[in-house]
C-alpha cells in the first residue's frame, strides 16, 4: 500500500497535476509617482481576463485565487497614463508585492492616444532604452541567472569569446558602462573584476532581488554621468511584509539562499548569500586554475510615512583565484599538458574583495520629490606572480596591491507640473586610491622593473538639470539636459565649463502605434584611477604631468519604433559615436580603448589624452513579450568600431565585431513546463599578431611567460565567426506555502568549437624546461598552441521557495 501511494505521488509530480490546487496572490499599492499620494478606485486587471481589483481609499488592492505562474498586470485611472507590469511572478509560497507607480498626464481633447505597452520609454530616453524583467533573466537559455549574459542578447551588445561577462555596447570598451542599484551607484557587478574596466567571469547580483533592469545603450539622462557606452538601472523588489520567506538555490556553479520578510510594522528586508563550488569541479577536470567566489546582498526599506522613505542597500564579494600546479598529474594528452603549462606560466594568483553600501532617502512634496543618496564602495585587489611559480623573492615577477575607495553624495529634485518634468541636482565624491606595484614588464622591447607606491585623493563634483515637455497635443515630446563634471586632480579637469555635457531628445508620434525618435548628446568619463594614480620612481604623478583630461564621446541616435500590438515591438535605430581625448598608451603606442577584455589590470602606465575613435552602426529589433504562451526576440546589429593608431590612421578596434545576431524564443506549456532556446552569432573580433622574435628572447620570456603583441601590426588579424545554440527546459511544482523549480540547461548544443588567436609558447623538453633556439642562443624555440574553446555544457539546477 505504501509503495502504491509513493508511485501515485511521483506520477502526480512528474505530470504536474498537483494533488491539491494551489493559488497565489498579488497585492500592493497604486500611487502617484511624483508625490507618492495614494490613487483610490484605480482598476487593476490581469491581462486577457476579467480577474482584477479596485484600490481602496488608501490605494491598496489585493487579487487572490490566482494560479501560480506569471501574469501581465494592467492598471488604469482617469488622468493618469495606463501602467503595464510585465510578467509578474505569482507563487503559492508567498504573496507577490506589486506597488504600481502611475504618471499623471496633461490630457487635451485632440491628444494622440499612444498605445500602452510594457516597453519602457521615457521623455529623456526615447531611444536606446530596453527593459528586462526578472522572469526573462530566470529563463534565459545559457544565462545561468546571470544578468550580464542576458544583456548580451540585446541589440548592440557584443561579448568576448573568453568565459567573461564583458559588456561591449555599440563598439565601446567594457570600461564605458555604469551600474545603479535602486538609484545607488555600484562600480562593478562581476566577480574577479578587471581593475580599470568592468568585466569578469561571473555576475555578483542575485536575480531573486531584481524586479527589472533598464538598459540604456545611449540617450543617458543628465543625472547619470561618467558613462559613454551604457547605463544599467537595476530595480529591486521589496521584502515580504507579511511573514519570513526565502529561496534556496543550487546551480551549476554555486549554492545560495535568500531570506526576506518584515522587521516591524514599517520596514522590510532582503538578505542573500552565495558560495561557488567551481574549484572542486575545476580540480576534477584537471584545469590549471581554481576560482572561488562568495557574494552577499542586502536591501532594507523603511516607510516612515507616505512622505518619507529610506532604502538601504549592500552588495559585496570575496574572490580567490589559485593555481592548480598539480593539474598535469596523471594526464597523457600532450596538447592538454602544454596548454596547462602555458596558463600556469603566465596566470597570477589573485585575491580580490569589494563592497558597495548606500542609503537613499526620499521625501515627497505636492508636485515633486527629493532624493538624497549617500554611498561608499571599496575595492581591494591583490595579485602575485613568480617565474615558473617558484615562490622565492628572486623569482618575483608581479606583486600588485591596490585599493579604490569612493564616498559619494547626490541630491536631486524631480518636479512635474502642467505637463512639464524638471530634474535638477548635484553630487560630490571623495576618492582615495592606493597602488603598490612591483612588476617586471616589457616596454619598448626592453625588460623594465616598475616599482612604485602611489596614494591619491581626488574630490569630484557634478551638477545637472533636465527639462522635458510634451507639446502638439502630446504628439511631440522634447527633453533638454545639461551636465558638468569636474575635480581637483589637475587644472585640465578642474574647470566646469570644459566638461559641459548637453543632451537633447525628441519623440514624435506619427501614429498611435508608430513613433520617430532621436537623441544627441555629449558625454564625459573620467580615466580609470589606475591611469590617474600611476607614478614613476621619483614619485611623480606621471599622467598628471602628461596633462590627461576627461574622455569625451559625442553621440547621435535616431530611429523608428512600431508597436503592432500591446506586447509586440519592431524598432530600427542608427547610431554614431565619436571619441576624443581617449588615453593613449605611450609605451605601446596604442589606444587604451583596445584593452579591458581580459583579467588583470589595465591603465597602470604612462598615457596621454590624444587618442581618437569612432563607432557607428545599425540595429534591428523584433520582440514579442509573453502574452499567451509564446515569447521571442530577434536582434541584429551591424557595427564598426575604429580608433586611430600611432600614425593617425583609423584601425579596427578590439571591439569591431561587425555582425551580431541574437534569436531567443520560448513557449510555456501546460502543467508548468517551459522550453526556451537561444542562438547567437558573433562576428570575429580583430587581434594583434605576436612579435615572435621579441617574445622568444630568454630575458623577455622568463618575465612574461607569454607572447608579446606586435603593436606595429595593430589588429591586423581577425578571429573567425562564432555561433552557438543553448536550450533550457523548466518544470515547476507548486505546493501549499512552497514551490519547486527544476531546470535543465544545455549550452552549445551542437558543440561548436570557437577558434581564437593561438597561444605563443616555448618548446619544452621532457622535464618541462624551455628548449634553446639553435640559431639564437639568446632565445627559446617557440611554437603555437591552438586556442579553441567550446563544449557541450549541460547543467541542472533547482530553486525552492518557501
Amino acid at each position: 500500500m505504501n509503495l502504491k501511494r509513493l508511485i501515485f505521488v511521483l506520477i502526480g509530480l512528474m505530470t504536474g497535476t498537483d494533488l491539491y490546487a494551489q493559488t497565489g496572490s498579488i497585492k500592493g499599492r497604486v500611487y502617484n509617482t511624483i508625490n507618492n499620494e495614494a490613487i483610490p478606485f484605480a482598476n487593476i486587471v490581469i491581462d486577457s481576463t476579467i480577474t482584477g481589483a479596485t484600490t481602496d481609499v488608501d490605494g491598496n488592492y489585493r487579487i487572490d485565487g490566482l494560479a501560480p505562474g506569471s501574469y501581465n498586470v494592467i492598471c488604469k485611472y482617469v488622468g493618469f497614463k495606463p501602467a503595464i507590469l510585465y510578467e509578474v511572478i505569482v507563487s503559492s509560497a508567498r504573496p507577490t508585492l506589486l506597488d504600481i507607480p502611475m504618471v499623471e498626464e496633461a490630457s487635451t481633447l485632440d491628444a494622440v492616444e499612444v498605445v500602452a505597452t510594457p516597453y519602457t520609454k521615457t521623455e529623456e530616453s526615447p531611444v536606446s532604452l530596453r527593459t528586462i524583467s526578472a522572469t526573462e533573466i530566470y529563463r534565459n537559455p545559457g544565462g545561468n541567472r546571470d544578468i550580464s549574459k542576458v544583456i548580451q542578447s540585446l541589440p548592440g551588445v557584443a561579448s568576448t569569446l573568453s568565459f567573461r561577462n564583458d559588456i561591449i555596447v555599440r563598439g565601446g570598451a567594457p570600461n564605458e558602462n555604469r551600474f545603479y542599484l535602486d538609484g545607488i551607484e555600484v562600480p562593478n557587478i562581476n566577480h574577479f573584476a578587471t581593475q580599470g574596466s568592468s568585466g569578469g567571469p561571473v555576475g555578483m547580483i542575485n536575480v531573486n532581488f531584481i524586479r527589472e533592469v533598464d538598459f540604456y545603450a545611449g540617450a543617458f539622462p543628465a543625472n547619470r554621468g561618467n558613462a559613454m557606452s551604457s547605463v544599467m538601472e537595476f530595480k529591486q523588489i521589496s521584502g515580504n511584509d507579511e511573514k519570513l520567506s526565502g529561496t534556496f538555490m543550487v546551480g551549476s556553479s554555486d549554492i545560495g539562499i535568500t531570506l526576506n520578510g518584515p522587521l516591524g510594522a514599517k520596514s522590510t528586508y532582503l538578505l542573500s548569500a552565495r558560495r561557488s563550488y567551481l574549484q572542486f569541479l575545476f580540480k576534477a577536470l584537471a584545469l590549471p586554475f581554481l576560482p572561488t567566489y562568495n557574494d552577499f546582498q542586502y536591501k532594507h526599506v523603511f516607510k516612515f510615512s507616505e512622505k518619507h522613505q529610506l532604502t538601504l542597500i549592500g552588495l559585496g564579494a570575496i574572490d580567490d583565484f589559485e593555481l592548480n600546479t598539480a593539474a598535469n598529474e596523471g594526464l597523457d594528452d600532450t596538447s592538454l599538458i602544454n596548454r596547462n603549462n602555458y596558463i600556469l606560466g603566465n596566470l597570477p594568483v589573485n585575491t580580490q574583495w569589494n563592497y558597495a553600501v548606500g542609503a537613499k532617502w526620499t521625501h515627497f512634496s505636492a508636485n515633486s520629490y527629493q532624493t538624497l543618496v549617500l554611498s561608499r564602495n571599496h575595492l581591494n585587489n591583490q595579485a602575485t606572480k613568480y617565474q615558473d611559480n617558484i615562490e622565492d623573492p628572486a623569482f618575483l615577477v608581479l606583486d600588485y596591491n591596490s585599493q579604490e575607495i569612493e564616498n559619494k553624495l547626490r541630491l536631486e529634485n524631480t518636479k512635474r507640473k502642467n505637463g512639464w518634468k524638471w530634474n535638477i541636482g548635484g553630487g560630490y565624491e571623495n576618492v582615495w586610491y592606493t597602488n603598490a606595484t612591483f612588476n617586471k614588464n616589457i616596454i619598448a622591447g626592453r625588460v623594465v622593473e616598475i616599482d612604485f607606491d602611489s596614494k591619491l585623493r581626488v574630490h569630484k563634483f557634478s551638477a545637472f538639470s533636465q527639462l522635458s515637455k510634451a507639446i502638439m497635443q502630446n504628439r511631440l515630446t522634447l527633453s533638454l539636459g545639461l551636465r558638468t563634471d569636474f575635480n581637483d586632480y589637475s587644472t585640465e579637469m578642474s574647470n566646469p565649463a570644459d566638461q559641459l555635457s548637453p543632451r537633447f531628445s525628441a519623440s514624435y508620434a506619427l501614429h498611435e502605434k508608430l513613433s520617430l525618435n532621436f537623441n544627441s548628446g555629449r558625454y564625459y568619463q573620467l580615466p580609470a584611477y589606475t591611469v590617474m594614480g600611476y607614478r614613476d620612481p621619483a614619485n611623480t604623478l606621471v599622467n598628471r604631468e602628461n596633462q590627461i583630461s576627461y574622455i569625451q564621446s559625442d553621440h547621435v541616435v535616431g530611429g523608428l519604433e512600431y508597436n503592432p500590438t500591446t506586447f509586440a515591438r519592431i524598432s530600427l535605430e542608427g547610431f554614431y559615436k565619436r571619441y576624443s581625448n581617449y588615453p593613449f598608451l605611450l609605451a605601446d603606442s596604442i589606444s587604451l580603448a583596445n584593452l579591458g577584455g581580459d583579467f588583470g589590470v589595465i591603465g597602470n602606465e604612462p598615457v596621454s589624452s590624444t587618442s581618437a575613435g569612432r563607432s557607428y552602426g545599425l540595429e534591428v529589433l523584433m520582440q514579442q513579450k509573453l502574452s499567451t504562451s509564446i515569447y521571442g526576440i530577434l536582434s541584429y546589429t551591424w557595427v564598426r568600431s575604429e580608433f586611430e593608431d600611432k600614425s593617425g590612421n583609423y584601425r579596427p578596434s578590439s571591439w569591431d565585431n561587425r555582425h551580431i545576431l541574437n534569436i531567443t524564443a520560448g513557449k510555456q506549456f501546460k502543467r508548468n513546463w517551459e522550453f526556451g532556446m537561444k542562438f547567437r552569432l558573433l562576428g570575429g573580433a580583430p587581434y594583434t599578431p605576436y612579435d615572435v622574435r621579441l617574445s622568444s628572447l630568454k630575458s623577455v620570456w622568463d618575465v612574461t611567460g607569454q607572447g608579446i603583441p606586435d603593436w606595429d601590426r595593430l589588429n591586423e588579424s581577425r578571429n573567425a565567426l562564432s555561433h552557438g545554440l543553448d536550450i533550457r527546459i523548466d518544470k515547476k511544482w507548486f505546493f501549499k506555502n512552497a514551490s519547486l523549480n527544476v531546470y535543465l540547461d544545455i549550452q552549445n548544443v551542437y558543440n561548436f568549437q570557437v577558434q581564437s588567436q593561438s597561444f605563443l609558447d616555448v618548446v619544452r623538453d621532457a622535464n618541462g624546461h624551455p628548449v634553446e633556439d639553435t640559431d639564437n642562443p639568446l632565445a627559446y624555440r617557440t611554437e603555437e598552441i591552438e586556442n579553441s574553446s567550446g563544449t557541450v555544457l549541460p547543467s541542472i539546477g533547482l530553486m525552492i521557495e518557501f
